[in-house]
Formats: structure tokens, sequence, C-alpha cells
């Protein structure tokens, strides 16, 4: 599955395109290398995504083309989640 759909359909992301548009400014990795859009995540496999002043690490259960919104949050489980800095005045507090 394409990393941008997986991140929709897992509800990461509301929406597919928001998923696209993190990609391609390189903010996801796959298993710690840059993923495009259209890169493909398997069961095992671990997402680092950076956005605003959060940078989550999860690791991937499950794979579907769809999911209730329910068993949504059951595809993946959270290995880490971080603020960062996003200044560099935020780095020194």
């Amino acid at each position: 599955m394409r990393i941008d759909k997986y991140l929709k359909v897992s509800r990461i992301f509301k929406r597919r395109t928001v998923a696209k548009d993190i990609s391609d400014h390189e903010r996801v990795l796959v298993n710690e290398k840059v993923a495009k859009p259209s890169t493909a995540v398997k069961e095992g496999d671990v997402i680092t995504i950076v956005y605003g002043t959060k940078k989550l690490t999860v690791r991937v259960l499950k794979t579907a083309d769809s999911a209730k919104k329910a068993d949504a949050d059951l595809m993946y489980e959270v290995v880490a989640e971080e603020k960062i800095a996003s200044t560099p005045a935020d780095a020194l507090r």
C-alpha cells in the first residue's frame, strides 16, 4: 500500500492530499529512509513523521484498503511521540 494512502486510511492524517504534501517535503521516513508518496509500506515497517513541532514514530501492524474509524487505530502502534524545537530559541529551553 502507498504511504500516502496508508496515512489517510489509518487516520493519522485526515486527508490524503495532506499526507502526500508532507511526503513530498521529505517529512516522512519509512524504516529510516525518506519516503515519497508512492513508497510502499507493509506490516512491520516503522514510519516516522515530522510535522509542526511533533515527531511521531509508529509501527505498521496492518494494512487495509479501508477501515472504519473505530478500527483505524488498530492499524498501527505508536512507538514514540516527541515534541521538537520549532525555532532555535525553543531549542535552548
